[in-house]
């Protein structure tokens, strides 16, 4: 598309002529005016033809004479420029509000204008190899298909030339000077209202974009281009803040290029110390262009060891050495700069996977990422049908050393790539579930929808298809890692979490994410065991999944819960991560077996025996009755347990209540809500052992002295330790003390012949008087020798 161009019409008249005294006073030698000189441009014309204040003027002649036409120009802004050296274009409307977009709000980083330019570079590249195939005279002796990036500090600019198929004066127009035909107002408009694009992300690839996005970091902008098609080589100049730009010819022989395109860029004040420094440079191409197909040269400083003679000056008394005898030679480092290549790495997931070795695969892992440990796992894999694209991904050797890691959605683990170049990194689930988010590795498509800058992925169904191939791809590589017990336990110790999360997160997947749980259990204490093996141990009529969460293997042990459930040989999981209780009640079932909570009322372990439970529970009411009135509101009931052998009570939590793990869980968080824990701690409830001595001796009590204070106290007592054994925390720890100090000086009294202190100060009276005679006698007759004799002088005498 031409540019736009001004159709104000100019009426041709005398008094548009330029002024010039030749015009007055130039006659030739037949005594005519002579115009030549005053019309013809001063550089002179081709073909006759010049430009002037607007006109469009045709010098010709018509026998001796010459003839001059002046016409109205079609574009006023089709003018000559002030060195005329070249033609200035007006931008189309469109490119003008599209470049203001770009450089103050379309990009996050400026850094990006490079990976922008390569990979048009890379395009020419690639446009040029297609073309070739069947036309190879484009090709020409030009040399190799290659990019190179040199950066002058002294001059402030970057320059990113290739050898690709370059353009032709009218490309240049058509490419840098305007934007897509149609679509281009309402893209622009919904882009300064962000709203969705929808279908319309595709005209990204009919934009100069990318190109642009050099003037985020440059005042100025030139474009050296030859295309094989023509046989000139044409300049293309604007600056940042400029309407137009200017085409124009290169006519130096010294600037000339066998073919591609050159692109200067003359860098903002600002920019100019970032963007020159080559080893900045190099680590944006590897950072973004690593695997673009084209070999990517950089200018970089080196340094070498050379051999030089050692030239030393003959000492006083010395003899000069003959000019033949050799000399002592000395090692230097020099620098000095050439070209590096800058993408030495290539593209592991673009070639066969029955052709890649496993180091390879590690290596490529370690580079890309930084690791010094190699990958538990990786799966390389294609996809083809509605999404296309290729994708390596990998299961890190460690865990991530922050906690905070765990919880955080953008952890930079996977590259998203489009066509081998770099896009992004910063996710924020759209490719992941945050439970996978360790999960590292590259993803490269041609399909993804990407936003105008090309750095946000936008959500839609194409992202939500390719989201479900990927997570689907990483489970089957964690069920393949499950084969190996000991390549899994690393796996568990590292992620276990991660896959716990999974379980509250993603309720889609909760059939993949199941089988891959572990845990220790009450049958196996020192070894995790997955579900799948819990279910093939259990008995044919059991008919739940036990379990207990607390906060220690050690307290999971002794639980007072489970004397019941051991004796009977039924198997308890152990839960003893914060995590594992609300993961296990998200999953509520397994293979058609309910998950039910040991610590909870109503536990039901099927071969109850019904006509004894019903005996002690009409032997013990009054005991139950009893003691709820004398515990009030601490317990909503109290009553005879089915679950105890060897404790004489414990302290259940309600069947929709918090149980004892929880709330001390909830009471640990930092911003947690003291409302919200009293009304969802629930009830507790009381049950008793009747076949405990304790139990049976109150059962005594309050049938035979029910208002007796030291049985009130033994049921205070009770109900407070198992307030501690059942998992809770006392609500008065000092005063449960007390209690407990209190029942210890009754039980331990006199236990050992102890002999109270009133007594023994009376024994001590009675032999001291029996005594008082004999000692007075004694003390009458009683002669004391001095030690020593002690002088006059001497100093302690006193």
């Amino acid at each position: 598309m031409a540019p736009v161009l001004n159709r104000t019409l100019t009426p041709a008249s005398v008094a548009s002529v330029p002024y010039s005294p030749l015009f007055c006073s130039k006659l030739n030698t037949h005594n005519r005016l002579s115009l030549t000189s005053v019309f013809l441009h001063p550089n002179g014309s081709k073909n006759g033809r010049f430009s002037c204040s607007g006109l469009k003027f045709d010098v010709g002649k018509r026998g001796n004479d010459v003839v001059v036409r002046c016409e109205a120009s079609s574009a006023v802004a089709d003018k000559e420029t002030s060195d005329g050296s070249g033609e200035t274009y007006e931008y189309q409307a469109e490119v003008s509000r599209l470049m203001n977009l770009i450089v103050h709000s379309l990009y996050s980083h400026k850094e990006i204008f490079l990976r922008e330019l390569v990979s048009n570079a890379s395009d020419a590249l690639d446009k040029l190899r297609f073309l070739s195939v069947t036309d190879p005279s484009l090709l020409g002796d030009a040399g190799e298909l290659e990019i190179r990036i040199k950066p002058d500090p002294e001059k402030g600019t970057i320059t990113i030339s290739d050898t690709g198929i370059g353009m032709t004066r009218e490309e240049l127009i058509d490419c840098l000077g305007t934007i897509a035909q149609s679509g281009t107002s309402k893209f622009l408009n919904a882009l300064k209202e962000n709203k969705d694009l929808g279908n319309d992300n595709s005209l990204i690839g009919q934009f100069g974009v990318g190109f642009y996005s050099a003037f985020l970091v440059a005042e100025k902008v030139t474009v050296s281009t030859k295309s094989p098609k023509s046989d000139k080589q044409y300049i293309w100049e604007a600056s940042a803040d400029s309407s137009s730009y200017v085409i124009k010819e290169e006519t130096d022989p010294e600037k000339q290029l066998r073919r591609g395109t050159e692109i200067t860029l003359y860098l903002k004040d600002d920019d100019k110390y970032e963007f020159t420094e080559p080893s900045r440079v190099q680590g944006l191409v590897k950072n973004y262009s690593q695997f673009v197909s084209f070999p990517i040269y950089t200018w970089q400083e080196k340094s070498r060891t050379v051999e030089v003679e050692e030239e030393e000056e003959p000492k006083e008394g010395e003899e000069t050495p003959p000019e033949g005898e050799k000399k002592k030679k000395k090692t230097k480092t020099e620098k000095y700069w050439d070209w590096e290549l800058a993408n030495e790495t290539k593209p592991i997931w673009m070639r066969n996977p029955k052709e890649i070795e496993k180091d390879q695969y590690n290596e490529f892992y370690k580079k890309t990422f930084n690791e010094f440990l190699d990958p538990l796992a990786y799966t390389h894999f294609t996809t083809e049908g509605e999404v296309e694209f290729r994708s390596v991904i990998y299961i890190p050797g460690m865990a991530p050393m922050n906690n905070e890691d765990v919880v955080n959605p953008k952890t930079k683990n996977i590259r998203l790539y489009v066509k081998r170049v770099f896009i992004s990194d910063d996710f924020d689930g759209e490719l992941f579930p945050r439970y996978l988010s360790f999960v590292k590795g590259v993803v490269d498509s041609n399909d993804l929808p990407l936003n105008v800058s090309r750095e946000i992925l936008q959500e839609s169904r194409i992202v939500r298809i390719m989201r479900k191939r990927l997570v689907r791809k990483t489970f089957d590589m964690i069920q393949d890692l499950a084969e190996n017990k000991e390549d899994y336990k690393k796996f568990w110790e590292n992620f276990g979490k991660f896959v716990k999360l999974g379980c509250i997160e993603d309720t889609g997947n909760h059939k993949r994410i199941t089988p891959l749980l572990r845990f220790f259990s009450s049958k196996s204490e020192d070894e995790l065991i997955s579900l799948d093996e819990y279910v093939d141990n259990m008995d044919e009529k059991q008919n739940a999944i036990y379990y207990i969460a607390t906060d220690s293997l050690k307290s999971a042990k002794s639980a007072p819960f489970l004397e019941k459930l051991v004796q009977k040989d039924i198997e308890v999981l152990y839960l003893v991560e914060p995590i594992d209780e609300v993961a296990i009640q998200n999953l509520q079932t397994y293979k058609e077996k309910k998950f039910v909570d040991v610590s909870k009322e109503d536990l039901e372990l099927g071969d109850t025996d019904e006509v004894k439970e019903r005996e002690n529970k009409q032997e013990y009411i009054l005991l139950c009755d009893w003691m709820k009135q004398q515990l009030g509101d601490k317990v909503a009931k109290v009553q005879v347990s089915n679950r105890l052998s060897s404790s004489p009570c414990v302290l259940v939590s309600g069947k929709f209540g918090w149980s004892a793990n929880m709330e001390r869980l909830m009471k640990a968080q930092t911003l947690g809500d003291t409302s919200t824990l009293e009304f969802m701690r629930g009830r507790r409830i009381m049950e008793v052992n009747p076949d405990h001595p304790i139990i049976k001796d109150l059962s005594a009590a309050c049938k035979n002295a029910p208002e007796s204070s030291e049985a009130k106290r033994a049921v205070d007592l009770l109900y407070e330790t198992a307030l501690i054994a059942s998992g809770f925390t006392p609500d008065s720890p000092a005063e449960l003390g007390g209690k407990i100090y209190e029942m210890m000086a009754v039980a331990l009294g006199g236990k050992w012949g102890r002999v109270e202190e009133s007594e023994a100060a009376a024994a001590a009276d009675e032999s001291s008087e029996s005594s008082s005679g004999s000692t007075s006698e004694a003390a009458e007759t009683e002669v004391v020798e001095p030690s020593e004799v002690r002088t006059e002088t001497d100093p302690w005498s006193s």
